[in-house]
């Protein structure tokens, strides 16, 4: 591995424990006993002024006393001088600080405040930051053997690297890896992520060659518009897993399209995490679980699984939990079937699940499993074991252990055994088998090994360049409508988007403003989104000269934003013909305006009629943090009652538009279902390619949503859209 900056901080020769204590249970006495003890290859120099030695090990009364230069400073004195220690740090030429100290940002302005200050001192000194408020970093690595943490214990080595934002549940997935006998390449736990974030340690695991797979757990999203490309690059090499806390978090109420009410922030989450291939998780245990299979088991070439038990009921359970993970019970041969009866009881099942009943032991695991393993139509076996009196299940799990050694194919072990037979095999069991005490749990990682396999075979495509798109005209278009200061200069977030707070519903309704009806359609045109064609009038009178024109049906809506959902209102008069029709009901909308919102601008809106197709939803709604949220789903009570849409990110590409559109439950009414139209699906993967480049640029524009988009055999029309722009949300 070529030098990088964090290996000052992963792979130091020299570390500095800022903070060493002689009290036992102190953080300073914790952080040097395990670096000490973890058999660190370095050399290690304690700090304490009121201590001449610590551990045995000779003590110095500052940073700058120690006569070797230091790599890696661990920090843990009181908050208050946490700077001070800093400057020194920099005086000396350390090259990385661990603050594990708390009492910054979590505690409030004063402590954010003295967070700033201790990060930009360290940027401008060049010194990498880990925390502050974190528990430590450590390289289990043989040749390093670093624990620069808090954790009681210390884990084996092994291809999996750790990633913690919680202090807490650090220190508890170190415990389960140690108890699980999971090896560990490197952990990080990054704390309030002051300077190292998330993208960081990805990007360096990513190079390593001794990490395998990736574990996240995480509490909030530092910047993801830089963790997208990142983490869809690495995860089809190295496979990432994330337990995300904050799923209950409301989304944002008050907003008024469709996309805004749906696209809340988990929505955002899901979406970032299944574009990326990033596999999301909802336990630490799942975490876990998946991680041994990951570790120990090749890539399946397929879905067909063969199942291998000495009881009927669980096997059962298997079926019905694979057959819900979309994998499938896979079809054994007849050479296959005619083996396993020649080696097994009389009374046994060889078709899949293969029931050896409840007598079987070591001598028919030892011989079914081959033979399970050898049939083409078999990409992965689940052994099922639930002991009986008369059998030594160490016995079983050993033959069968041995076997799924010999195998090419993934084998994995469901002991549904007494306790404490259970962690008698966990604990003796190799990292090379997967071991689960019930069926969905085998499953469950199964199904992961499948998906890592597909991504592995995908191609998302490329992203498309539309250079019909007038961003100069949509962008002038957006100034004018926010009036003076609205548009402020072009900014990229600087890397630091989690020290902002997420803005409250209110705040996502009230800023900017709604578009009117002709700036709308001003900018779908720049952005080359088909629209049926409006006249505003500001009467009836108006709307009967435009109907005269038009020669055919028309429809007359009221615009203004106090009519954003027309349809609820009774703001919408559809397939109107005749003068005296179309006057009376403008006169209707009109006094429908007068009572709804006396006080608020409105005009009358008219446009021919469409006829026929299908409707579909597009929008975008921008999260302050993941940036734009897009939304395809089916129109009407589709969308109203039903909630079946998809979400995506930016950016997007055709092949990923396309899957949006088929994760719906309703899609076969694209494709001409109960004798329905075939619509042009190309044309609505095109304009939510468009929507996703016009809102990916110009993130002044809050909410998008173009609904109803008439889809017919040959292309597909705006019949409606509404659009909310305002000062965006640009991270410091």
């Amino acid at each position: 591995m070529e030098h990088h900056e964090l290996d000052f901080i992963f792979r130091p020769r020299t570390i500095a424990v800022i903070g060493a204590s002689r009290t036992p249970g102190s953080v300073g006495h914790q952080v040097l006993k395990n670096i000490v003890e973890g058999g660190f290859s370095g050399s290690v120099f304690p700090v304490n002024p009121r201590a001449e030695s610590v551990h045995a090990i000779k003590c110095y009364p500052d940073v700058t006393a120690v006569p070797d230069p230091i790599d890696l400073g661990v920090v843990c004195v009181p908050a208050s001088v946490v700077l001070d220690v800093a400057h020194e740090c920099g005086e000396k030429g350390v090259k990385a600080l661990c603050v594990i100290t708390a009492g910054f940002r979590e505690t409030g302005p004063a402590g954010a405040a003295r967070e700033r200050e201790l990060r930009d001192y360290c940027r401008a000194q060049g010194m990498r930051l880990v925390g502050p408020n974190c528990m430590g970093v450590m390289n289990a690595q043989d040749g390093v053997r670093m624990d620069a943490t808090i954790a009681p214990s210390n884990p084996r080595a092994g291809s999996v690297a750790f990633l913690s934002q919680s202090g807490a549940m650090g220190v508890s997935i170190i415990d389960q890896a140690v108890d699980q006998r999971l090896g560990i390449s490197m952990f990080a736990s990054i704390g309030n992520r002051a300077d190292v974030s998330g993208n960081d340690l990805l990007a360096y695991w990513e190079h390593d060659e001794e990490t395998k797979v990736v574990l996240m757990y995480l509490e909030s999203f530092g910047n993801p518009r830089k963790f997208i490309p990142l983490a869809r690059r690495m995860s089809r090499t190295k496979p990432i897993l994330c337990v995300k806390a904050g799923r209950t978090a409301q989304a944002a109420k008050a907003a008024s399209s469709h996309t805004g009410a749906l696209a809340g922030a988990d929505v955002a989450v899901d979406a970032l995490l299944e574009q990326t291939g990033v596999l999301r998780v909802d336990t630490v245990r799942e975490l876990f679980d998946v991680a041994h299979a990951l570790c120990s088991q090749p890539l399946p070439p397929g879905e067909r699984v063969g199942i291998i038990t000495n009881a009927g009921g669980p096997a059962i359970l298997a079926v019905d939990f694979l057959v819900g993970r979309g994998l499938e019970l896979a079809r054994l041969t007849e050479e296959t079937r005619r083996a396993l009866s020649e080696v097994l009881a009389p009374e046994a099942s060889v078709a899949n699940p293969v029931d050896m009943v409840a007598s079987a032991g070591v001598r028919e695991y030892a011989a079914a499993l081959p033979l399970m393993l050898a049939d083409p139509g078999v990409d992965m076996v689940l052994t099922i074991f639930v002991p009986p009196v008369h059998v030594d299940p160490l016995e079983v799990a050993s033959t069968i252990i041995q076997k799924a050694g010999e195998a090419e194919k993934p084998v994995f072990g469901c002991f549904m055994a007494r306790e404490e037979v259970m962690e008698a095999m966990t604990h003796g069991k190799q990292e090379s088998f997967p071991v689960y005490s019930y069926p969905e749990e085998a499953v469950r990682a199964m199904s992961h090994l499948v998906r890592v396999r597909r991504l592995r075979d995908d191609d998302p495509g490329e992203v498309e360049i539309f250079k019909d798109i007038d961003h100069a005209r949509i962008r002038d278009l957006i100034c004018k409508a926010l009036g003076p200061g609205g548009c402020g200069e072009d900014t990229e977030p600087n890397g630091d988007p989690h020290e902002a707070p997420m803005l409250s519903a209110p705040s996502l309704q009230t800023r900017g403003r709604w578009l009117s009806a002709e700036e709308v359609w001003e900018l779908l045109h720049a952005a080359g989104l088909p629209a049926v064609p409006l006249t505003a009038v500001e009467d009836a009178e108006g709307a009967v000269d435009v109907a005269r024109r038009l020669k055919s049906p028309i429809a007359l809506k009221l615009d203004g934003d106090a009519f954003l959902h027309k349809s609820d209102l009774g703001a919408v008069a559809l397939d109107l013909e005749g003068e005296d029709t179309v006057r009376g009901a403008a006169v209707r909308l009109q006094s429908l305006a007068e009572k709804i919102s006396p006080d608020r601008p409105y005009r009358l809106v008219v446009q021919p009629m469409v006829k026929g197709g299908v409707e579909v939803v597009l929008g975008s709604r921008t999260d302050p943090v993941f940036g734009p949220v897009l939304m395809a789903g089916l129109g009407g009570i589709h969308v109203e009652i039903m909630k079946d849409v998809a979400f995506g990110v930016v950016p997007l590409t055709r092949r990923l538009a396309g899957r949006m559109l088929r994760r719906l439950k309703g899609f076969p009414l694209l494709r001409g279902a109960r004798g329905g139209e075939v619509v042009d699906l190309d044309a609505i993967e095109t304009a939510l390619l468009r929507l996703a480049a016009v809102v990916e640029t110009h993130d002044e524009i809050l909410e998008f949503e173009m609904n109803p988009l008439v889809a017919k055999a040959t292309g597909a029309v705006a019949l409606d859209a509404r659009i909310r722009v305002g000062t965006p949300f640009r991270p410091d």
